[in-house]
């Protein structure tokens, strides 16, 4: 009697699982960088607001070329009139919609995701929420700092330019003038930090973009005057006082009043906002559910 034996294949071994590599910063910025540019809206009010400033730059110092070809004399008891370059070829007002412009883009890169839902599809894709932000910031921060530097610069010059003939124009080596550029650059991508900011705790359109402007132009008219040394001090301690101080020039009789700050004191105010925004935004983000 015989016994059949039968073979026995032995099974092909399993191929270990691998985990799918972690994304590197690069690739979160790429990411980043197509959402942005996916939404033509966002870079164009950028741009557009960049032109825009550089316009009413050279506006304003155009429209003072007649009065500098033919000065008044002054009033009696007063010095001669001395023009200002800087007060005029980096006003308020082109700083002023470079903030708003920057901060509105903050919030939309932010708050847009959370409208969308596209925030899911984000985080889980990389569950690294901290990752993520950081991309955001520094996008953004980027971003804006090349248009303030644009903005800064191209106004500096082309309105010195202008003023070369006229014998009253500045120098970036003049004291104050580098100093003036830099800050009036620095007041744009702050703004967007802080529209981000903004943007990760509203999570809603109107709701960020009225803040915004509550905290960039409201604010600062009810901590006005030198009556009060606590509410001035306050009020230099807001985001666009800080460019304020830093845009003055040394040599000119403009001035902040009583209890104006330092240099020093706007550059650290500027950089605690900017810090303090990134905190903000990288804490919310990271707690709150999505």
């Amino acid at each position: 009697m015989s016994t059949s034996h039968t073979a026995l294949t032995p099974l092909a071994p399993t191929a270990p699982h691998t985990a799918e590599p972690a994304p590197r910063f690069t690739d979160l910025l790429a990411a980043e960088w197509i959402k942005l540019r996916s939404l033509r809206s966002t870079y164009w009010v950028l741009a557009l607001a960049a032109l825009a400033a550089i316009v009413v730059n050279l506006n304003a110092v155009h429209s003072d070329l007649p009065y500098l070809d033919r000065p008044s004399p002054p009033p009696p008891g007063f010095p001669p009139y001395r023009y200002d370059p800087l007060f005029h070829g980096l006003s308020s007002m082109s700083s002023d919609l470079m903030a708003i412009a920057a901060g509105s883009l903050g919030a939309i890169t932010v708050f847009g995701e959370y409208t969308t839902g596209l925030v899911r599809t984000t985080f889980a894709a990389v569950p690294d929420r901290r990752a993520v932000v950081t991309a955001k910031v520094v996008l953004i921060g980027g971003i804006t700092a090349l248009a303030g530097l644009v903005v800064s610069f191209g106004s500096f010059l082309a309105t010195n330019a202008m003023l070369a003939s006229r014998h009253v124009g500045l120098s970036i080596a003049d004291d104050g003038c580098l100093r003036a550029v830099l800050g009036f650059a620095a007041i744009v991508p702050t703004c967007a930090l802080i529209g981000m900011a903004l943007g990760a705790v509203l999570r809603h359109a109107t709701a960020s973009i009225v803040s915004l402007v509550v905290l960039m132009f409201i604010l600062p008219l009810m901590f006005g005057g030198d009556r009060y040394r606590w509410l001035k001090e306050i009020g230099t301690h807001l985001p666009l006082s800080t460019v304020t101080r830093l845009t003055i020039n040394p040599d000119s009789s403009t001035t902040m009043g009583k209890y104006a700050p330092t240099v020093l004191d706007s550059w650290i105010t500027m950089g605690v906002w900017a810090a303090v925004s990134v905190a903000v935004t990288v804490v919310v983000v990271r707690r709150r559910d999505v």
